[in-house]
């Protein structure tokens, strides 16, 4: 890695991963970003019985950045017994799957929005671009924001009949189309907004999750980073 970007950026990310180390220990757990990630997978997992988890990045330098989550939570916490060797008594761990957004928002968003599954999502946002292309950057901010809020708070019925007829539709074509252009909401979703992608924040974000991923082995009473397997 220090070859790929220099000592002086390596440097950078080993800082970034430091300052979550810190916020780790120190932050109260209401504020604690690992733990309130680790309890919400947890909530999604055991309690909502929501076998998956998409992880979608709207950068494409983190394209394979789910890869790399998938192996660190499945590889870590794929156990079904405890340190003890005893068997657990609930699922440890989602299925980690996921792609940069703007490609699949045309893949498989469908899916999430009017599935008959629920899966959770993380969209992770860097608010400032790296490069001069500002405008280009204000689009990419607009489509994951939106795809957070579409996810939330859906599309009733009523709703589309209104923005239909707003466009001219006839009654008979509003009646055929409306429940196709519907979508519940209440799907949840997490946003992890990144002041700009760089090193130093790279660091923090991998930190971020393999402290989550400690964190739910703790909970669960595995030994999340011994790969028995």
């Amino acid at each position: 890695l220090m070859i790929a970007i220099g000592p002086d950026r390596f440097a950078a990310f080993l800082k970034g991963g430091a300052s979550m180390d810190a916020h780790f220990r120190e932050a109260p757990f209401a504020r604690n970003m690992p733990v309130m990630l680790a309890l919400t997978g947890i909530w999604h997992n055991q309690i909502c019985g929501y076998t998956t988890r998409a992880v979608l990045p709207y950068d494409q330098r983190l394209s394979r950045l789910p890869a790399y989550l998938q192996q660190l939570e499945m590889e870590s916490n794929g156990k079904s017994v405890s340190i003890a060797g005893r068997p657990l008594s609930c699922a440890s761990g989602p299925v980690v799957w996921g792609e940069p957004g703007t490609n699949s928002q045309h893949a498989f968003f469908q899916l999430l929005h009017q599935g008959t599954d629920l899966i959770p999502v993380d969209f992770i946002l860097p608010v400032n671009p790296t490069h001069q292309l500002r405008a280009h950057h204000d689009l990419l901010l607009a489509n994951c924001l939106a795809q957070g809020s579409a996810l939330m708070n859906g599309k009733t019925v009523e709703q589309v009949r209104t923005e239909l007829s707003a466009k001219g539709f006839s009654e008979a074509e509003i009646e055929q189309l409306a429940e196709h252009r519907t979508f519940a909401g209440n799907r949840p979703s997490n946003t992890l907004l990144l002041e700009r992608l760089d090193a130093a924040s790279l660091g923090a974000l991998i930190a971020l999750y393999e402290h989550k991923v400690f964190v739910q082995g703790v909970v669960w009473n595995l030994n999340s980073f011994d790969q028995w397997g």
